[in-house]
């Protein structure tokens, strides 16, 4: 092609461009500096130098690089200024642009290039078209390319109109269709069928739902693609089926039974993988629905499809897994669809368990030596398979997945070999959330089967009756504790003594959950001997055996005595001068980087003791502890040490709680790391995948939120609720700097802890300045007037509930509505009155519905409706406060009605999560 900038320009960038490559930071800081100063004083001649370099760079990496700076730059808004580079173009030099980017996608001969130019390509035609300017040439060279004798350049279209859906939305149905259906049939290139399915995919989540009809015969080429190809091939065609499952399951139900003809081969192990694809005919066209097997066979007289012989262990185990999260996908998008195929769940539940005891058999040695938070084991062990139970049967419900489940179980866990006996175990605690509800019937029959276990020669498997008998305590809480009691607490009081640490670890981790569902009188006879050899794990030198305790024992051994503390209440007073010596001296000397897990642990637990046995048991050791605590807060920070904030923060709450009003004087120890705590703001970006971060929506974009900062600010919130509340009018010193962080943070979106937190403390505030004469008519006001501004706004029902209940306990606190000026009177009711008409229109809304969609949706719909019905409950207390005849008890009543009062429906066929 010809330049379009002069040539001096071209060699100032090229040695631009090859500076911001290097590894030298200086150069390259430098480098970026340039570009920033060049593009910023004309931007139209670098950006169409960068464009031309992309298209007629010597090497292919200065090519790439140049494409995906390019695409990074162009709607990238320069310091100072509100217009993106490409708002800044005149119409001369978008057009030039557009044309060398059209050229780099139809003559660019690298494939790694090419597809960088497609996605450059993609982004300009998306933010072309949101302002506005549809990108016409690029519609007709992609319709040229994919009818092109090149595949390269079929591949690149059908990937533009994947990565560009716009630009065949709005053109003939029949048209789109022909194109898609011909590239899904490619007779000469995997790649052009895979990006025609991605361009498929993206066509049919982008077409308005009331138009699916017109275009679900798309799905036969679709789904036909997948028998002829290899087991390396079907991955990444199953990954990107699989978002269309989530988002359009029901495009799937007509292909279920033929689907659950080919699925099951992929996701079950087998020692022989099935016969060998089609490589002579590698997708034949003909047919217009998805059959498997295929109708021809290949010249071995072979049907093509399942498998290949020569596929190895991690080929296979890909596959494996594309499959399974493809049904699995369709299996939580619509339970009710897939309940209704036979076989289904059964497929699923069956790969799982299988696929679960594939545990290397020589790692059993490592395994028992490692600490469990830095086990090596952990990377080859089968946690998908594991978590994908979980998940099936949180979609599915008991009724679904017990059945196919404990057909294999019980011969599991009869095996000869101890890694199906260990699979049958942990597959039982994997399916016990999902499936609690119909699995309480048939508990007796599972404690029969699990408790035995507890006596398995192997390690790992007593290791799983550990994990299985906790996991279960956890999602059949007080049942399983109050029914099964003794058998549940015989075992593991016995297993606290095995002799394999990481074996005694787990059976008191267990314990932990044991005693979160239990009640005191259940616990009480247990406790001298669950006590007992807790302290024998946390110090077995006392009992002269002499053994030098791994530290994650011992960590796990102080964290169950606090729970079995907390659980047994004042009872535990006769074990705390064998236990809160202890761990004084941990706090003493544990000082050392290992031992900060230790320390964090033995405050916590020192806490929890404290609260359990009460004030008068734990005075003469309260000084001690607070200073030891102080010393530790006043020591120097160390930054790697990420969890002494939190436990300090926790463990000051607890000792609050434990000494009542007594705690008063050390208001001015804890208060000023809390309030800084609680004043951090948002650590907020545009998304970008980071470790310890996550994503919400905001006005359409995702954005990233550092997730530790928002956590802690939540925790010292919740610790503001604890001060408060326990101390009454003696926080009334940090009433007024209290109430300046909490009114604000009734509007913290970002952390819904934060916001209930902000909503139960107001009310407590105001009760405290009342009774320390305190309270002033501008915190009055202050708080009235955003309670009102944030009633008006809400849109999620929960906290509105929580905003309700808050605007009634402030009420009550300053004396009722005559306390309060008219304006915000009229403000309540005036803005109860827009929820009420917001609530209204989502219940009809959800009323016109069709049929099949509320059924399949039953679970969620019920719940949404009960959040929004305690809403409409805590502003009926409200109203009734102002007036027990207020006109607007009747609009509610009105509004109640309209619910789709799904509990009355046909529940014949299980909903989803149970229990």
């Amino acid at each position: 092609m010809e330049n379009v900038v002069p040539p001096q320009i071209t060699t100032e960038l090229t040695q631009i461009l090859s500076n911001l490559v290097l590894g030298d930071n200086e150069i390259r800081s430098n480098a970026e500096k340039a570009v920033n100063e060049r593009l910023e004083q004309t931007p139209e001649l670098y950006l169409l130098a960068l464009t031309q370099f992309a298209t007629a760079a010597d090497t292919e990496v200065m090519r790439s690089f140049s494409l995906v700076l390019l695409r990074r730059l162009l709607f990238r808004s320069p310091v100072n200024q509100r217009l993106s580079l490409y708002d800044q173009l005149s119409a001369h030099a978008l057009s030039t642009l557009e044309r060398l980017l059209l050229h780099s996608l139809s003559h660019e001969p690298s494939v790694v290039v090419r597809r960088k130019a497609v996605d450059t390509v993609c982004d300009l035609a998306n933010n072309a078209m949101s302002r506005g300017r549809p990108w016409h040439a690029l519609q007709a060279q992609s319709f040229s390319m994919a009818e092109s004798n090149d595949a390269l350049a079929r591949e690149s279209a059908f990937r533009v109109f994947a990565g560009c859906p716009n630009l065949i939305m709005d053109l003939q149905t029949e048209t789109v269709l022909a194109v898609l259906e011909k590239g899904l049939q490619d007779p000469q290139s995997v790649e052009v069928r895979h990006a025609a399915l991605r361009a498929s995919v993206s066509f049919l989540s982008a077409t308005e739902h009331n138009q699916l009809a017109q275009v679900m015969s798309l799905m036969y080429p679709m789904l036909n693609t997948l028998p002829y190809l290899s087991h390396s091939q079907l991955p990444s065609f199953l990954s990107t089926l699989t978002p269309l499952a989530s988002s359009h399951p029901q495009l799937f139900a007509p292909h279920l039974h033929n689907l659950l003809k080919f699925l099951p081969g992929l996701i079950i192990p087998s020692s022989d993988p099935g016969p060998t694809p089609t490589v002579a005919r590698p997708n034949p066209a003909g047919g217009s629905s998805f059959v498997f097997p295929p109708p021809s066979a290949d010249e071995k007289g072979k049907s093509p499809a399942t498998g290949d012989l020569s596929a190895d262990d991690e080929e296979a185990e890909e596959v494996r897994k594309a499959a399974l999260e493809f049904m699995l996908s369709l299996s939580e998008a619509r339970p009710s669809m897939v309940r209704r195929v036979d076989g289904w769940t059964t497929a699923i539940v069956r790969g799982c368990l299988a696929s679960m005891g594939e545990i290397p058999e020589e790692e059993t040695t490592i395994w028992l030596e490692a600490d469990p938070a830095e086990d090596p084991t952990d990377d080859t062990y089968p946690h998908v398979y594991e978590q994908s139970l979980d998940r099936l049967a949180c979609a599915l419900g008991g009724k679904a997945v017990l059945p196919p489940a404990f057909s294999d179980i019980p011969g599991m866990l009869a095996s000869h070999d101890w890694r199906m006996r260990h699979a049958g175990l942990m597959a039982i605690a994997a399916i016990a959330e999902g499936t609690a509800k119909v699995m309480q019937n048939e508990l007796g029959r599972i404690v029969d089967l699990v408790t035995p276990m507890f006596a398995d020669p192997h390690p790992r498997v007593r290791y799983a009756a550990c994990q299985c008998i906790g996991q279960l305590c956890t999602d059949l809480e007080e049942v399983i504790q109050e029914q099964y009691h003794q058998q549940l607490l015989n075992v593991l009081i016995h297993t606290l003594e095995a002799p394999e640490p990481r074996v005694h670890a787990h059976a008191a981790a267990a314990l932990i959950n044991f005693c979160e569902g239990v009640e005191r009188d259940i616990l009480l006879p247990y406790l001298d001997p669950i006590v007992e050899r807790l302290l024998k794990l946390l110090n077995p030198g006392a009992s002269g055996e002499g053994k030098q305790p791994k530290r994650y024992v011992q960590e796990q051994a102080i964290t169950t005595l606090a729970m079995v503390a907390d659980a047994s209440e004042a009872t535990f007073a006769k074990h705390y001068s064998a236990i809160m010596p202890l761990l004084l001296n941990v706090l003493q000397n544990a000082n050392t980087p290992e031992y900060r897990k230790l320390r964090v642990k033995a405050m916590e637990c020192a806490g929890l003791i404290a609260i359990a046995v009460g004030r008068d048991v734990f005075r003469p050791d309260s000084a001690q502890f607070i200073e030891l605590l102080m010393r530790i807060q006043n020591s120097p920070p160390d930054p790697s040490d990420t969890m002494l904030g939190h436990y300090l923060i926790a463990t000051w709450a607890k000792v609050c709680q434990a000494m009542g009003p007594e705690f008063e004087p050390y208001l001015p120890v804890v208060m000023p790391p809390l309030l800084i705590a609680a004043s951090a703001k948002a650590d907020v970006s545009v998304y970008e995948e980071k470790d310890g971060w996550e994503t919400i929506s905001m006005d359409g974009r995702q954005v990233g939120i550092k997730t530790s900062a928002i956590e802690e600010k939540c925790q010292a919130f919740e610790t503001l609720v604890i001060y408060c509340s326990t101390l009454g009018p003696r926080f009334a010193p940090y009433l007024s700097q209290s109430l300046e962080l909490v009114l604000p943070s009734l509007r913290f979106f970002f952390h819904e802890g934060v916001r209930e937190a902000s909503a139960m403390l107001v009310p407590m505030l105001l009760h405290c300045g009342k009774l320390s004469n305190t309270l002033t008519h501008q915190m009055v006001s202050a708080s009235f007037s955003q309670l009102v501004n944030c009633i008006g706004i809400e849109n999620d029902v929960s906290f509105l509930a929580s905003l309700y209940k808050c605007f009634s306990d402030s009420l009550r606190v300053v004396g009722g509505p005559t306390a309060l000026p008219q304006e915000i009177q009229d403000g309540v009711i005036e803005a109860t009155k827009r929820q009420l008409q917001a609530l209204a229109d989502r219940r009809k809304s959800r009323a016109n519905l069709p049929a099949n969609d509320i059924r399949d949706d039953k679970e969620e719909l019920m719940l949404l409706e009960e959040m929004e019905d305690f809403a409409l409950e805590d502003m009926g207390k409200m109203l009734h406060a102002f007036d027990a005849n207020h006109p607007l008890l009747v609009a509610i009543s009105s509004v109640r009605e309209l619910g789709l009062h799904l509990g009355q429906w046909d529940s014949s066929e299980e909903g989803g999560h149970e229990g």
